[in-house]
């Protein structure tokens, strides 16, 4: 099938907001080596009608590590992990106002504050609060927070504070989700983000790629994202670390992490969809082809992982002929985000 289809077709569906089949789907994953290209002009047909050349770039802070009682399989911080990583507790105002600062001097568009842990306790949840006022207070920067669970309040704290975006990644399908994690479900995920979003914030979530799921697996997973109407989907390519129970899991080739963007943007053609981690390991010299699918990145680094530093993002952006978008510039459909966060 996959040497037979219509790529520019389904990216013209796309655009007129029809959804593809989940066989579709599954040839778009399974694009033959000649296919490829023609995918990716598709993909990018449909990039550009929203996005144009643009690429936004974000930047991340592991604000609390370790310490953590949840068995996520792939995760370095889960409980059942020996990774030699290091753990410290919720980091101070001043030193989230330190990493917001450095992000907004290296041009990122938004600034990611991560914590370990399922959810934020009373004092915890104070702390950042305080820290997400004192950042508004200085930096001309939006914020993106991933905490964990969230109830009602903890969701209208945060967005009283000044957060923009919750982030909470499916990680995978509804049906493989037992096979990475038994302390939450599948389930969890979804009500906190709805939750977010019932709190008017942005709801950040996607996945991530290579934990032995099925080409089905990552097909309901983009349509899971599709369905809850995500604002920004962030795709992991998953990066093996020694002392977690996943990390015998084999390495991706760039062509799938490819076909996997692809798949993303034609299945969710105006949403913002976001290289994560693993970008640098799997995709290697084939990255600025990335960007024919996805118009935002990471860099300067993951949650326990390094990641090119900002010259090198840019450099790499430019190279494939696309254009940083520095700081909170607005473009397309980021003007209306930006101007009301």
């Amino acid at each position: 099938m996959s040497n037979t289809i219509n790529y520019q077709e389904l990216a013209e569906r796309s655009l007129a907001g029809e959804m593809l089949s989940r066989e579709e789907c599954l040839a778009i994953l399974r694009t033959s080596e000649e296919g490829l290209p023609q995918l990716l002009d598709a993909a990018c047909h449909v990039r550009e009608a929203h996005f144009g050349r643009y690429v936004r770039m974000q930047m991340l802070v592991n604000a609390k590590s370790g310490h953590c009682g949840e068995d996520c399989g792939y995760c370095s911080q889960s409980k059942d992990s020996t990774a030699p990583i290091n753990k410290y507790p919720l980091q101070s105002k001043e030193a989230l106002l330190d990493g917001a600062e450095e992000a907004q001097s290296q041009g990122a568009g938004r600034f990611c504050i991560v914590t370990s842990g399922d959810t934020l306790n009373k004092n915890n949840l104070e702390q950042l609060e305080q820290a997400v006022r004192h950042i508004k207070e200085n930096v001309a920067i939006p914020l993106c927070c991933s905490v964990g669970s969230l109830n009602e309040e903890q969701a209208a704290v945060l967005k009283d504070a000044g957060v923009g975006w919750i982030n909470h990644n499916l990680n995978t399908s509804r049906g493989y989700y037992k096979e990475i994690c038994g302390t939450h479900s599948y389930d969890d995920r979804v009500d906190t983000l709805r939750t977010a979003r019932k709190a008017g914030l942005r709801m950040c979530s996607g996945g991530i790629i290579g934990m032995g799921e099925s080409d089905e697996d990552v097909v309901e997973m983009a349509i899971a994202c599709r369905e809850l109407d995500v604002d920004t989907i962030p795709l992991n390519f998953y990066h093996p670390i020694e002392g977690t129970p996943l990390a015998n899991r084999g390495r991706l080739s760039p062509e799938y992490c490819l076909k996997a963007l692809c798949l993303f943007r034609l299945v969710n053609p105006t949403k913002e969809l976001r290289i994560a981690g693993g970008r640098e390991l799997h995709l290697g010299e084939k990255q600025g082809l990335a960007l024919n699918a996805a118009n935002s990145l990471f860099f300067d680094g993951y949650l326990t992982t390094s990641g090119n530093n900002a010259d090198e993002t840019k450099q790499m952006i430019e190279n494939a002929g696309f254009v940083v978008v520095e700081g909170t510039k607005g473009i397309g459909s980021y003007e209306q985000e930006q101007s009301t966060i």
